[in-house]
């Protein structure tokens, strides 16, 4: 896990945190520079970014221990890293935060179902959330080699034991969400934002749950720069005012 944060940082339990990861399809989370990163430390917060399997960081072995029957074991390190962040004071559950997008947006919702109480808000991007019907919708049939298909019965156990959706409980304290979706993403169905953001805001006694639709726009949101200005000033306006500069 590779955090970032100013040098006058105190390690007391008090400043933000935002943990985001991805942990699928081979892809690899190595350091990079990121304008949006910058925001959220210049407001005195950490940046963490973790290595979960499922991604190439350690190679094929590395993937292989994140996918299919193993697909847990990419948000048991996402829960863990979060854990690392809260027992060595480099903040507290009420001031921590989760993001991710596509395969990184499943990976947030399967943790904020999981583990509610550890977060204090998520920001969640273009997810795929019902994992038992997920291949039956926009590229889902593409991803079976990834992810496994409901068809089969050990299959459809291992899928339906996280799948966020299935595990949304009435009355839970969840943290607060704002989730992120498009009107014509042809890749991951837009159904999986809207089904799960309004099974969310029936059950959850915790935070706001909101979802914002950007307008003639896909996977990757709409590809003008007023547009994705406009989103990371929504998105990050979010994440500070749920996590208050003093702890609640």
């Amino acid at each position: 896990m590779f955090l970032v944060y100013r040098k006058d940082l105190q390690r007391d339990g008090t400043s933000r945190a935002l943990l985001t990861g991805y942990g699928g399809f081979q892809v690899g989370m190595v350091p990079y520079f990121s304008p949006r990163a910058f925001i959220w430390i210049e407001h005195g917060g950490v940046y963490a970014v973790a290595c979960l399997r499922g991604g190439n960081e350690y190679g094929e072995s590395w993937h292989r221990a994140g996918m299919l029957l193993q697909k847990q074991n990419v948000f048991d390190d996402f829960i863990a890293g979060a854990e690392y962040l809260v027992r060595e004071r480099y903040a507290q559950p009420g001031r921590l935060a989760i993001s991710g997008g596509s395969n990184g947006g499943l990976l947030v919702g399967a943790a904020l179902t999981q583990r509610p109480e550890l977060f204090r808000a998520v920001l969640c991007a273009s997810p795929l959330l019902d994992m038992v019907r997920y291949h039956q919708f926009g590229s889902g049939a593409t991803w079976t080699s990834e992810y496994g298909s409901a068809a089969d019965p050990d299959q459809f156990r291992a899928i339906h034991a996280y799948s966020p959706y299935h595990h949304i409980r009435k009355g839970v304290r969840y943290p607060a969400v704002l989730m992120l979706s498009t009107d014509s993403d042809d890749r991951v169905d837009p159904m999986h934002a809207r089904k799960f953001t309004a099974a969310l805001q029936n059950a959850s006694a915790g935070g706001p749950v909101l979802l914002r639709v950007e307008r003639q726009a896909g996977h990757g949101g709409a590809d003008l720069i007023r547009s994705t200005v406009e989103q990371s000033a929504d998105s990050y306006s979010f994440l500070l005012s749920e996590t208050p500069e003093e702890a609640p």
